[in-house]
């Protein structure tokens, strides 16, 4: 993923910043618990595509973001 890219991208739903994953190629909204999906480098950003992440899997994100 673009990393300039990556800066200007935000939640759909709560316009807070998304963290890449790459292993899932997906993109992580932490303050909500979202995973939108990334096909083809192509991020799909719309609320009905995004996955609700359980909170150990959130706190998992944030503590890797942290270090």
């Amino acid at each position: 993923m673009d990393k300039r890219l990556l800066e200007i991208l935000v939640c759909p739903v709560n316009k807070t910043p998304l963290v890449y994953d790459q292993a899932g190629q997906r993109l992580i909204s932490l303050s909500n618990g979202l995973a939108y999906p990334v096909r083809d480098g192509i991020p799909i950003l719309l609320a009905d595509e995004a996955t609700q992440l359980s909170l150990e899997d959130v706190e998992a994100y944030r503590t890797k973001q942290a270090a």
